[in-house]
Protein backbone atom coordinates (compact mmCIF):
# COMPACT_ATOMS: atom_id res chain seq x y z
CA UNK A 1 0.00 0.00 0.00
CA UNK A 2 0.88 3.59 -1.02
CA UNK A 3 1.40 6.24 1.58
CA UNK A 4 -1.13 8.19 -0.22
CA UNK A 5 -3.67 5.36 0.23
CA UNK A 6 -3.11 4.86 3.51
CA UNK A 7 -3.32 8.30 4.64
CA UNK A 8 -6.78 8.68 2.45
CA UNK A 9 -8.29 5.44 4.27
CA UNK A 10 -7.01 6.84 7.70
CA UNK A 11 -8.28 10.66 6.68
CA UNK A 12 -11.75 8.88 6.50
CA UNK A 13 -11.52 6.91 9.70
CA UNK A 14 -10.73 9.78 11.31
CA UNK A 15 -14.79 10.97 11.23
CA UNK A 16 -16.77 9.69 14.38
CA UNK A 17 -19.87 8.70 12.28
CA UNK A 18 -17.79 7.38 9.18
CA UNK A 19 -16.14 5.08 12.16
CA UNK A 20 -19.24 4.32 13.27
CA UNK A 21 -20.63 2.94 9.86
CA UNK A 22 -16.89 0.99 9.44
CA UNK A 23 -17.36 -0.53 13.06
CA UNK A 24 -20.84 -1.71 12.43
CA UNK A 25 -20.16 -3.29 8.67
CA UNK A 26 -16.81 -4.67 10.28
CA UNK A 27 -18.95 -6.63 12.95
CA UNK A 28 -21.55 -7.38 10.59
CA UNK A 29 -19.39 -9.99 9.10
CA UNK A 30 -19.11 -10.95 5.48
CA UNK A 31 -23.01 -10.75 5.14
CA UNK A 32 -22.49 -6.93 5.50
CA UNK A 33 -25.54 -4.94 6.18
CA UNK A 34 -28.54 -3.59 4.65
CA UNK A 35 -28.47 0.20 4.59
CA UNK A 36 -31.83 0.63 6.03
CA UNK A 37 -30.79 -1.54 9.06
CA UNK A 38 -27.53 0.30 9.70
CA UNK A 39 -29.60 3.92 9.97
CA UNK A 40 -31.39 2.19 11.99
CA UNK A 41 -28.83 1.15 14.21
CA UNK A 42 -26.86 4.43 14.33
CA UNK A 43 -29.83 6.30 14.11
CA UNK A 44 -28.55 8.69 11.40
CA UNK A 45 -30.58 10.11 8.88
CA UNK A 46 -30.07 8.80 5.00
CA UNK A 47 -28.88 11.60 3.43
CA UNK A 48 -25.97 11.68 6.08
CA UNK A 49 -25.15 8.05 6.16
CA UNK A 50 -25.36 8.12 2.09
CA UNK A 51 -22.17 11.08 2.45
CA UNK A 52 -20.16 8.98 4.71
CA UNK A 53 -20.60 5.75 2.87
CA UNK A 54 -19.55 7.16 -0.08
CA UNK A 55 -16.45 8.43 1.38
CA UNK A 56 -15.74 5.24 2.85
CA UNK A 57 -16.38 3.39 -0.55
CA UNK A 58 -14.15 5.98 -2.73
CA UNK A 59 -11.11 5.20 -0.22
CA UNK A 60 -11.82 1.34 -0.98
CA UNK A 61 -12.55 0.33 2.71
CA UNK A 62 -16.69 -0.39 2.22
CA UNK A 63 -18.55 -2.28 -1.11
CA UNK A 64 -22.08 -1.83 -1.80
CA UNK A 65 -24.08 -4.29 -3.68
CA UNK A 66 -28.04 -4.04 -4.40
CA UNK A 67 -29.49 -7.37 -4.00
CA UNK A 68 -32.54 -7.53 -5.73
CA UNK A 69 -34.18 -4.08 -4.08
CA UNK A 70 -31.67 -4.00 -1.21
CA UNK A 71 -28.96 -1.61 -0.85
CA UNK A 72 -26.11 -3.54 0.89
CA UNK A 73 -23.09 -2.47 2.24
CA UNK A 74 -20.08 -4.70 3.23
CA UNK A 75 -16.56 -3.93 4.83
CA UNK A 76 -13.52 -4.14 2.56
CA UNK A 77 -11.83 -7.05 5.23
CA UNK A 78 -8.34 -7.24 2.13
CA UNK A 79 -8.14 -3.26 2.62
CA UNK A 80 -8.53 -3.32 6.49
CA UNK A 81 -5.67 -6.07 6.62
CA UNK A 82 -3.56 -3.65 3.94
CA UNK A 83 -4.10 -0.95 6.25
CA UNK A 84 -2.97 -2.81 9.03
CA UNK A 85 -0.46 -3.93 7.50
CA UNK A 86 1.20 -0.73 6.69
CA UNK A 87 0.81 0.73 9.88
CA UNK A 88 2.72 -2.45 11.23
CA UNK A 89 5.13 -3.40 8.37
CA UNK A 90 7.80 -1.34 9.51
CA UNK A 91 7.69 -1.41 13.33
CA UNK A 92 10.43 -0.78 15.28
CA UNK A 93 12.54 -0.83 11.91
CA UNK A 94 14.97 1.12 13.29
CA UNK A 95 15.47 -0.33 16.88
CA UNK A 96 18.48 -2.99 17.11
CA UNK A 97 16.99 -4.29 19.92
CA UNK A 98 13.67 -5.17 18.05
CA UNK A 99 15.99 -6.35 15.19
CA UNK A 100 17.86 -8.80 17.27
CA UNK A 101 14.77 -9.59 18.26
CA UNK A 102 13.18 -10.70 15.10
CA UNK A 103 16.42 -12.83 14.49
CA UNK A 104 16.43 -14.55 17.55
CA UNK A 105 12.89 -15.75 16.77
Amino acid sequence: MKIDEAAARLEALGNRTRLQIYRALVRAGRSGMPVGRLQDKLKIPASTLSHHIKSLVAVGLISQVRESTTLVCHANYDGMRGLVDFLVSECCADETECKDAKTAA
